[in-house]
């Protein structure tokens, strides 16, 4: 059995400000990276229980480096840095039994701890006409190599937003949301049992599961912050934008050109000085 795991930060046990998350800040990041491997071993060590061989972690958040190697569990290869083409989901393709997205969290402008879709420009991001955050737009791109989703980790309230796009998913809660920045987090060691408990379910029932589907081409709607990031972003050939809104829209034929068309106009929107 092969398992693919794509392991943000946001959403992992205990994190629940940018202190953890964010090297600039300094206070709490090296604590964040720690609490991100810990929660990345516990998965791996019940799913080399449930009868895993092959077990692929790929570093999803931010320059992707956060994972500390020295302290990954032995049975599991780490997939880590940037830039990637695929980012998130690099690393993945059809040969793979399953996909976790372990520490994920809610989309732009809804409840949840450390909410916010791909990167600051981008406000909502849609898939042919449907509103995705990150769990969403991966979940296609894990749909479009066959590969179920079975395992989302988090606070509540992405459990439900994963739960709206593939129902019966199992969800590791390891804490409740208060605001974006507070959550009621459970004990490390309720946490860790969390996550253990529900990759045992999630791989017992992978067959239940189907992968995503989505009508292929695919038509990808980003709405940027504001109509200077989209004017940047539209710079991408085959990109379909009106003059003064705040959307781009492009269409892909594949999950490589969706990933890489995202990132291509995001990247372009960041450069574009927030005012």
């Amino acid at each position: 059995m092969k398992l693919f795991i794509s392991a943000d930060m946001e959403g992992i046990s205990g994190i629940v400000d940018p202190t953890y998350i964010d090297p600039k800040y300094g206070v709490n990041y090296e604590r964040g990276r720690r609490l991100m491997t810990d929660d990345v071993n516990a998965v791996v060590e019940a799913a080399v229980e449930s009868g895993a061989t092959e077990i692929i972690v790929t570093d999803s958040h931010s320059r992707m480096n956060n994972i500390l190697i020295e302290h990954l569990h032995p049975k599991a290869r780490l997939l880590s840095g940037s830039p990637r083409d695929h980012s998130m989901m690099q690393g993945l393709d059809s040969s793979f039994d399953a996909a976790f997205f372990i520490g994920y969290h809610t989309r732009h402008g809804v409840p949840g701890v450390l909410s916010h879709t791909m990167g600051r420009p981008i406000r909502n991001l849609y898939i042919n006409g449907r509103v995705m955050g990150e769990f969403g737009f991966n979940a296609v791109c894990a749909g479009l190599y066959g590969v179920p989703v079975c395992l989302v980790s988090g606070d509540n309230l992405v459990a439900e937003e994963a739960k709206e796009l593939i129902p019966g998913i199992a969800t590791a809660v390891v804490k409740y949301a208060h605001s974006r920045t507070s959550a009621l987090c459970l004990a490390l060691e309720e946490s860790r049992q969390e996550l253990k408990q529900k990759t045992k379910e999630a791989l017992a029932k992978r067959a239940q599961l189907s992968p995503v589907n989505v009508q292929v081409p695919l038509t990808c709607k980003i709405e940027f912050s504001h109509a200077g990031e989209a004017e940047m972003a539209a710079i991408v050939p085959g990109s379909m934008y009106e003059t003064g809104s705040s959307e781009v829209t492009f269409v892909a034929q594949n999950q490589s050109e969706l990933y890489r068309t995202m990132r291509a106009m995001l990247n372009l929107a960041d450069t574009v000085q927030f005012t």
